[in-house]
């Protein structure tokens, strides 16, 4: 077996190296490209708040995966002032817990749509909402009955005034 190890490792000159060098560059072009998110003021709600806003055709392809999943969609709101909470007094997991959010519980918007099957219907509460409270934020929940547990969550209105969205490229360092 120690045979067929050894058979197995390739080991290549460096003149061999030095002549395929053109292959070596690509990975290191690709990772410049990367981007190192800043920690200050970075502000995420939910799934995808890092996205620009979600147009009716999106959410509607999600609330589809939420159906087909079997789950029950819900919307909740909440006032910018409350939706996101920053304690500077409380240092939860540094500045490297970029995901982590304070203040997960918001207004429920009427019952969740338990038997929801057409997302036009979460649609339309969603337009409701967001005529009923248009300086507020609402984000769309859903519930797996089976484990009982959310297993969905994102935004679907911010208010006009908000400014907690940043492009990616104003977001990195």
């Amino acid at each position: 077996m120690a045979a067929a190890m050894k058979s197995a490792v390739v080991c290549r000159p460096m003149a061999k190296l030095a002549a395929s060098s053109k292959q070596a560059k690509a990975p290191v072009a690709k990772a410049n490209k990367m981007m190192v998110w800043r920690p200050d003021n970075n502000k995420y709600f939910e799934t995808f708040s890092h996205l620009p806003p979600l147009t009716d055709d999106q959410i509607a392809r999600q609330v589809d995966y939420i159906v087909n999943n079997g789950w029950t969609p819900c919307l909740e709101f909440s006032e910018p002032e409350i939706a996101y909470t920053a304690q500077y007094n409380t240092i939860r997991f540094g500045a490297v817990a970029s995901g982590y959010y304070d203040n997960r519980y918001w207004t429920m918007w009427k019952l969740p749509m338990f038997g929801c099957t057409d997302p036009s219907q979460v649609l339309k509460e969603i337009d409701a909402a967001t005529k009923a409270f248009p300086s507020a934020y609402v984000r769309m929940a859903a519930f797996d009955a089976n484990r009982q547990v959310q297993v969905v969550s994102m935004l679907v209105h911010r208010p006009p005034g908000a400014k907690d969205y940043r492009l990616p490229e104003d977001r990195r360092v």
